[in-house]
């Protein structure tokens, strides 16, 4: 069974009328998590790309007039333009909010002496845990390292991720996030939900859908107005008022919200001239 292959999928009733009022504001901001939400996880975090009737609705999205689309990951952003390939003008939001960019002139990430230093004891501490726990990688980042244990042994995966927070826990200035199969410790705080704070005030959009599948996409989701709408892909525990089960639904999601949205934009422009 290919990936897009999934049971078409009918979004409820809830969801739609959703969808269609959110379609109709002013300036739309569609916001994304990457992994888990465009693309299936996957084994190797570099292997993962966005399911294909995804990303061309996203894409459809973003050329949309008073629309705009970002992505809001985990990953650097490096990473996330090499695995997403997303649309020239799509703003992203990396490092779980500590990197942004907002085009050519957006600044690098850039740490301090102190940081710089921290980061490198994390990494050491890591490598070290990584050695002996066969199936575990690192993974680096701008300002922090990711142990992945997606590959590993269930029991091997949890001892070392019991060994990684035992010891990074007692380093200061140092921040932990769990995701699925992951933990990442980072020199510099931040969230999804300041990263999806600061896509809102930038683009002063009046109204923003955010989808995400992951517990850190919960931060993004907490920071929701009641005129947004959320979505949580999966089906563990979430603020969301809305759901869908799998990657494979959120083409679904995306498409209805395209059709709505094109109707939209293109009646509020037949009213102006």
């Amino acid at each position: 069974m290919t990936p897009e292959s999934t049971p078409h999928l009918t979004l409820p009733p809830e969801l739609l009328e959703a969808i269609r009022r959110i379609a109709g504001t002013e300036h739309l901001l569609v916001a994304l998590d990457f992994d888990g939400t465009m693309a299936p996880l996957v084994g190797r975090a570099e292997d993962a790309r966005p399911l294909p009737r995804t990303a061309d609705a996203f894409a459809a999205l973003a050329d949309l007039p008073r629309t705009t689309t970002a992505l809001i990951s985990g990953r650097a952003l490096d990473s996330l333009r090499l695995v997403a390939s997303p649309p020239p003008q799509t703003l992203l939001v990396g490092s779980h909010g500590a990197e942004a960019w907002l085009g050519p002139d957006s600044p690098a990430l850039t740490l301090d002496d102190s940081q710089r230093a921290l980061l490198a004891e994390v990494r050491s501490t890591l490598a070290d845990i990584v050695s002996a726990a066969p199936g575990t990688v690192l993974e680096d980042k701008p300002a922090g390292v990711v142990l992945h244990t997606r590959l590993a042994e269930d029991d091997v995966a949890e001892d070392a991720v019991a060994a990684a927070r035992l010891t990074l826990q007692e380093m200061p200035g140092v921040f932990l996030k769990d995701g699925k199969r992951v933990l990442e410790a980072s020199v510099v705080k931040a969230t999804k939900g300041e990263g999806l704070a600061f896509l809102r005030q930038a683009t002063g959009a009046s109204a923003v859908l955010f989808a995400g599948d992951d517990v850190t996409d919960e931060d993004a989701l907490g920071r929701l107005e009641p005129w947004d709408l959320g979505i949580k892909v999966g089906l563990d525990f979430t603020s969301a008022a809305f759901r869908v089960e799998a990657p494979q639904h959120m083409a679904e999601v995306l498409e209805t919200l395209l059709r709505e949205r094109q109707r939209a934009t293109s009646t509020s422009t037949s009213t102006t001239e």
